[in-house]
């Protein structure tokens, strides 16, 4: 597997080639955003590790380029920039997959194999690794909901709650499991608070054709067209 790390910090250069070498990958190295593209065609790379603060081109520019560029390498952002519109932008420009610094070598390694099996068609089958449930897919991958291509821009309650719904499509999934999902360990927060969380991801739905339906002493079912 050839690797391409487009990343400014010479010692996580350092760091992450030696340790991925060791795990039988080529890394290839670039620190500069500006040279980040013609890099990236001269090596052709199975994978792409990518940088978001990165002197010349911001990395978020860099993989919006690359896309425009018809380069559809998988793309893993490396980031200190961890939170969740981060996250959620960088997705929609075009990234695979997006692991907040500092993060596990070990979680580094399986989420790049993940990320090439998936290119290669090795492996799971896609239906496993990214289920669809009407015209919304989860990728178990990322954590992210997508609906066609584009990312939903979810709280993590919001997430957990839709994790939760499409885990069990076409069946109701009572309140109580819900709260403990959404919510899990924090006794303080009152029953009823989700019945918030599902009214917030009810408006953000409206939009996906997929209804989020109330079922009377059962729960809540997440209904979608095919």
């Amino acid at each position: 597997m050839r690797l391409l790390l487009i990343e400014d910090d010479s010692t996580l250069q350092t760091t992450l080639q030696r340790s991925l070498t060791r795990k039988a990958m080529t890394v290839e190295l670039c620190g500069d955003g500006r040279q980040a593209l013609e890099r990236w065609r001269q090596v052709q790379p199975d994978v792409v590790l990518l940088d978001l603060s990165l002197p010349g081109l911001d990395g978020l520019e860099v993989l919006a380029q690359a896309r425009r560029a018809g380069l559809d390498t998988p793309v893993l952002i490396l980031t200190a920039r961890g939170t969740v519109g981060d996250r959620i932008v960088g997705l929609n420009t075009g990234a695979d997959d997006y692991l907040a610094k500092p993060f596990d070598l070990d979680e580094l390694e399986a989420r790049v194999r993940a990320l090439y099996r998936r290119r290669s068609g090795a492996g799971n089958d896609a239906a496993d690794e990214s289920p669809h449930w009407g015209q919304l897919r989860f990728d178990k991958v990322t954590g992210a909901v997508y609906h066609h291509h584009k990312v939903l821009d979810l709280t993590p309650r919001e997430l957990a709650l839709m994790h939760a719904l499409m885990a069990k499509p076409g069946h109701a999934v009572t309140k109580e499991r819900l709260f403990e999902v959404v919510f899990p360990g924090e006794a303080e927060v009152q029953y009823e608070a989700i019945e918030v969380v599902v009214y917030r991801l009810r408006k953000k739905l409206a939009e996906t054709g997929a209804v989020l339906m109330t079922l009377r002493g059962l729960g809540y079912l997440l209904k979608t067209g095919a």
